[in-house]
């Protein structure tokens, strides 16, 4: 026991120094050290007394300065009045007893303040005790003095404002009984304390409000009657009127909500008795709530009604009545009211606001005729010094635009248009503003759908001269423009829309309500245009729709639209697509492309379908650019591009392949017309070397049997790279030779292509040519034609052109041909072409001669001897090249053993 009082004094001496800021860890100890002190036995310490009074001031002190939360002083509080009971005297005299019950109270109060009843409840039980106490000791001394009556006085204050407490702290835990026997003692008690009926009333208020936030309409009732009662038992101590009309009004409204029919008589008598004590404006519209409710007749909804004029309420509340009986359809009543609050507010310069309601309610029953009759009326009015105010003006405006709107959607443009006038007359003259603008333009639309052209030019003149930077008005420059097939026009007001497009654009008068509006209104633009045929102006219009809009979906759908009409623009002419409708669509195709391959908002089966329509397109035009192999290449590009926007299947990957060979060729003939072909060529490989990527996964899928894409990328490729004079050839012409069942035709493709200018590449030339040979006479049936003209170019390649080239195993390697070349002869002598042979007998000839010039006498021999070997084979010119070559080569023969002859001699 004595460590623990000592524990706790150091606490409390701890917390009392000045230095220390953080208390929260020293305050939540000594708080640990209350269940302990309540346990020891009551032993008077006076140290221990002071300690809780230095605690209690501590505690009421750092209140003040706001350095402690609520709940830190709940237990400051707490352990202070635990001190104080702990070293309670046998006999405690009055000063100590008066000390317990304040810091017990207090102590109560400040747990109720933290939400925590069961704890505040100890504490004002302990109060009341301590009370008791005092009021024996006080009863004891006897009757009649003055002191002991203030005292006995002051013991009722502090019960009644316990007990207070203790009701409150019944009503947190939901026991109302308990509470309600709390407030009967309090009410007892109010004959001799009359200067807390003000408390206590407001303490039932607040109970009842309570009740009602959570529902408990039955609580609520009986806490508001008792505010109520208690207020009105002293009335110069009570609330005031203002406060009881409050509760009752409250009281009312609970009735209302709680179960209108069952008690509408009681929420009527509340609000009928509120509006005496202290008549209020919801105090008035609330009695007209009930009276609805409860189904009344119409005197009695007359006298309410009478009473709210009668007390000056505001128009606004007036209104506001208004609207209450059309909702609650007491149609004949509203009007009747309306009529009269409009005569009751005559001079009021809010006047307006009640006769734009009044035509607002005619025209939802349909009364348009009478409505129009106050419209012209309230425009007469305004137009002569009778002004409405801005905020009743706009309500018109919202009033006379919605009505025009209806019946413009409904194509009653005449009578749109006679709306929307009475919204004219109420501008003035000369005033420019986007409203004005806004409506101009409106009623240039109806005018436009009367076929009034020259009015509607009038309206839109004048929404230029208030609004000219405003798309929408642009898209009215527009619709005239189409209108007069004045195409120039259009195009102006379309790049004009496009330009403004880049602004914020707000919605009008219900004709966009997606947040890309300017987009909608380009869509609209070419619409219209498509709708009059004039399909150049809608292409215009779609064009800088694409350039303009950020709604992906949005483009590709006019991207669509512009491919669609270039397309039927020449269905129906019946025309060859042109190089300028491939020049129009390639754009529009990039720009597909460019849009599907950065989606934003689409998913990826929308990609897919936007694509898949695309390289269909591009594929089909590709086709159809048979004379332009520029053209050819960029659709067939394009077609790849799209397809690799879809999900891979052997079907996409085959036109892929085909895509890639076709603008490989495209590249290749561009390259062989260009002056400059480098860069045609360069591409051409890119082309095939995506392409033999694309066939090597085709080929991983399945067997392509006599497919030739292996053969045209060689041959492509073989091409590109000799045109470029890449040394690759070689290894390209090795690949080819790889290959199974190769065509001679391939070959000697090859072997031209190899000696083509720029290329020079005679080794890989003769080669092909060797093998194209070797097929050719392999086949089972020769092709002696092919073989031959093999042959010429072996030769033609291989025959020494001057003396630097006369070479031995050149000369060997010449021979060779020939004799393929006579054994060719010899096979079918009838059917080889006589000049061929011709040929081959001059560059026989001719060799030999080169050989004689050069003192190889043997050699020259040789040669002349092959040349005549041909001359019996030339048909219809043996006789005379017989006849020729025979003297020749006599004086040769003779010249020859003459030389050999010299040289022997020399020897």
């Amino acid at each position: 026991m004595e460590e623990l009082t000592s524990t706790v004094k150091s606490l409390t001496e701890l917390l009392l120094q000045k230095q220390l800021t953080d208390y929260d860890e020293v305050i939540e100890k000594l708080f640990s050290e209350v269940p302990g002190l309540e346990a020891m036995p009551k032993i008077p310490d006076p140290q221990l007394e002071e300690c809780a009074i230095k605690l209690w001031n501590w505690g009421v002190t750092k209140n003040v300065g706001v350095t402690i939360s609520t709940i830190q002083k709940a237990q400051v509080r707490h352990v202070a009045c635990s001190l104080l009971y702990c070293c309670e005297p046998e006999n405690p005299t009055e000063g100590t007893i008066r000390k317990q019950i304040l810091m017990a109270s207090k102590t109560g109060r400040t747990w109720l303040d933290c939400k925590n009843p069961q704890m505040a409840d100890k504490y004002l039980s302990l109060a009341v005790k301590s009370l008791e106490i005092l009021y024996s000791q006080l009863m004891s001394r006897g009757n009649g003095t003055a002191d002991i009556s203030s005292s006995k006085e002051d013991v009722e204050k502090d019960l009644l404002r316990i007990l207070s407490y203790q009701a409150e702290s019944a009503i947190t835990q939901g026991n109302n009984k308990e509470a309600v026997a709390y407030i009967q003692l309090c009410k007892d008690m109010l004959l001799r304390l009359p200067k807390d009926t003000a408390y206590l009333s407001l303490m039932c208020y607040n109970f009842g409000i309570d009740a009602y936030d959570v529902r408990k309409y039955e609580d609520s009732a009986f806490w508001l009657s008792q505010s109520y009662d208690i207020g009105k038992m002293n009335m110069k101590y009570g609330p005031g009127s203002e406060v009881l009309a409050k509760a009752l009004r409250l009281l009312a409204t609970v009735y209302l909500e709680w179960d209108c029919e069952k008690f509408a008589e009681k929420a009527l008598n509340a609000v009928s008795l509120a509006n005496k004590e202290c008549v209020s404006t919801y105090g008035l519209y609330l009695k007209i709530k009930i009276l609805l409710r409860c189904e009344s007749s119409d005197s009695d909804f007359r006298a309410g009604l009478n009473e709210m004029l009668e007390s000056e309420v505001s128009l606004e509340l007036c209104l506001s009545t208004v609207k209450l009986l059309i909702s609650e359809e007491r149609e004949a009543l509203a009007f009747e009211y309306l009529k009269r609050v409009c005569q009751h507010f005559e001079t009021s310069p809010d006047l307006g606001t009640a006769l734009v309601l009044h035509i607002e309610l005619l025209l939802q029953r349909g009364k348009e005729l009478l409505g129009k009759q106050k419209i012209e009326d309230i425009i007469t009015g305004h137009c002569t010094g009778k002004q409405l105010t801005p905020q009743a003006l706009t309500s018109l405006h919202v009033l006379l635009w919605d009505k025009a709107s209806k019946y413009f959607e409904a194509g009653s443009y005449s009578e749109a248009l006679q709306w929307y006038n009475y919204s004219l007359s109420l501008f003035k003259g000369g005033q420019m503003e986007p409203n004005l603008a806004k409506l101009q333009r409106n009623r240039a639309s109806c005018f436009l759908k009367l076929k009034q052209l020259e009015k509607a030019k009038e309206a839109i003149k004048e929404a230029q001269r208030c609004d000219p930077d405003n798309i929408f008005t642009q898209f009215s420059v527009y619709k005239v423009a189409v209108q007069e097939n004045e195409a120039e026009k259009a195009s102006g007001a379309l790049h004009a829309m496009g330009r403004l497009s880049k602004n914020p654009v707000a919605c009008e008068d219900r004709l966009l309500v997606s947040e890309d509006a300017a987009s909608n209104l380009l869509s609209l633009a070419a619409q219209i245009a498509l709708e009059n045929g004039q399909l150049e102006t809608a292409m215009k219009a779609l064009e800088i729709l694409c350039e303009h809009s950020k709604d992906q979906a949005q483009v590709l759908v006019a991207l669509r639209c512009l491919v669609r009409l270039v397309l039927s623009t020449i269905e129906k002419l019946s025309e060859e697509i042109s190089d300028v409708s491939l020049d129009v669509l390639l754009p529009h195709l990039k720009k597909a492309l460019q849009t599907i391959s950065h989606p934003s908002h689409m998913t990826v089966d929308q990609c897919t379908e936007e694509a898949n329509w695309f390289r269909k397109i591009a594929w089909n035009l590709a086709l159809q650019c048979e004379s332009s192999p520029d053209k050819m290449r960029d659709f067939f590009v394009l077609s790849y591009q799209f397809s690799q926007l879809c999900p891979p299947d052997r079907t996409l990957l085959m036109g892929q392949r085909t895509c890639l060979l076709m603008a490989a060729a495209a590249s290749l003939e561009l390259g062989r017309k260009s002056s400059h072909p480098t860069q045609e060529f360069t591409q051409a490989l890119e082309h095939i070397q995506i392409c033999s990527e694309v066939w090597k996964t085709l080929k991983a899928s399945g067997s392509f049997p006599m497919d030739p894409t292996d053969s045209l990328l060689l041959l492509y490729e073989f091409e590109a790279r000799a045109k470029l004079n890449d040394p690759m050839v070689e290894a390209i012409l090795e690949s080819v030779l790889e290959l199974e069942n190769i065509e001679p035709k391939m070959l000697e493709t090859m072997a031209a292509l190899a000696m083509e200018p720029p290329a020079y590449f005679p080794l890989p030339c003769k080669k092909a040519l060797r093998v194209a040979l070797f097929l050719h006479k392999k086949q089972p049936q020769a092709d002696l034609a092919h073989c031959s003209k093999c042959v010429h170019s072996l030769i033609k390649l291989s025959l020494p052109s001057g003396v630097s080239e006369v070479e031995a195993h050149v000369l060997e390697e010449v021979w060779n041909y020939y004799e393929e070349a006579l054994s060719i002869i010899a096979a079918a002598p009838d059917d080889f072409p006589e000049m061929e042979t011709l040929w081959l007998l001059t560059q026989a000839w001719n060799t030999g001669i080169l050989l004689y010039s050069l003192a190889q006498y043997p050699e020259a021999e040789k040669w002349c001897g092959l040349a005549m070997s041909f001359v019996r084979h030339l048909g219809s010119l043996q006789e005379s090249y017989e006849t020729q070559m025979s003297g020749l080569y006599s004086k040769i023969l003779d010249r020859l053993d003459k030389a050999k002859k010299n040289v022997s001699m020399k020897e």
